[in-house]
């Protein structure tokens, strides 16, 4: 890639090595789980639900990326709101390169096919490109986030610590890089909650949501059922997700979501919020909703 040579490398913030762990699960952790009311564990996605990262901090991070490179175009707010709808960093750059309005940077106008293969390039040197662009953008992203500029969503860390305090096991599940979804949560939450968590997120499983896929590597990974699990997600396709796994799920709306199609949540509020007169969501208001989407 002799375009990009800003990109040559990604590495992590040298403030903290990122580990990345394979859970396995303990019976201790399952009995506890099947204690808390019949709640088996209760799954986040993370961009639009913990944080709202996508308009202040994915879209900055692209950017960059692309000034970088001089590639002599960037994506405005409206514009990334559109490209949300498409799930996963690489298929969302490669969904932009194909736009007929639009076409790829120069040396890559070329390809040896035009085919994609779950929403990416097969040709080996735009596959490249995308992979190359993507890990760049990681970087970028990770080290706005250690910065904590980007804040948690109201409501998130006492909704954390109330399942920490219940004994319900708690995943991130998304499509997001997991180093960079370890990093916000390392760096928001802090050591004591992040040790807490599982992660499945980025190209860990085949499909990306809509697919069910990640949901389902969660429970399997964790040792609970299915029917047993709660999700918190802010996107209709994150929603389809979820539903399409046979989950519980709650709906928090974010930046870019507004106007995506919630019918089939179990509930959906503004955001999770705070105890006050406001609509605020606790660990029992999920606990219900697990119970009534078992009744449907």
């Amino acid at each position: 890639l002799a375009l990009l040579p800003a990109l040559s490398t990604a590495v992590l913030p040298s403030a903290r090595a990122v580990h990345l762990r394979t859970y396995v699960p303990g019976p201790r952790r399952a009995l506890t789980a099947r204690i808390s009311a019949g709640m088996e564990a209760l799954l986040f996605d993370c961009d639009g639900v913990l944080a709202d990262t996508e308009r202040d901090g994915h879209r900055v991070s692209f950017n960059k990326a692309f000034r970088e490179n001089n590639f002599g175009f960037e994506w405005d707010v409206e514009q990334y709101g559109r490209l949300c709808e498409i799930g996963g960093g690489k298929e969302r750059m490669t969904h932009y390169f194909n736009l007929p309005e639009n076409s790829w940077p120069a040396g890559y106008e070329s390809p040896t096919t035009e085919e994609l293969s779950k929403g990416l390039p097969m040709d080996s040197s735009r596959l490249d490109l995308v992979k190359t662009l993507h890990a760049r953008k990681t970087q970028i992203f990770q080290e706005l986030i250690a910065s904590a500029v980007v804040p948690l969503r109201p409501g998130v860390l006492r909704l954390v610590d109330e399942s920490i305090g219940a004994g319900v096991p708690l995943a991130v599940c998304s499509t997001s890089n997991e180093a960079a979804v370890r990093t916000l949560v390392e760096t928001l939450m802090g050591d004591d909650r992040y040790a807490k968590f599982d992660f499945f997120c980025g190209d860990s499983v085949p499909n990306k949501k809509p697919a069910p896929d990640v949901y389902l590597q969660a429970a399997d990974k964790l040792g609970v059922s299915p029917s047993g699990c709660v999700v918190i997600e802010d996107s209709g396709i994150g929603l389809q997700a979820a539903k399409a796994a046979g989950m519980a799920c709650l709906v928090t709306k974010s930046t870019y979501t507004g106007r995506d199609d919630f019918t089939a949540a179990d509930r959906v509020v503004s955001e999770l919020g705070e105890p006050g007169p406001a609509e605020w969501v606790s660990l029992d208001d999920l606990k219900a909703l697990l119970g009534a989407a078992a009744a449907a």
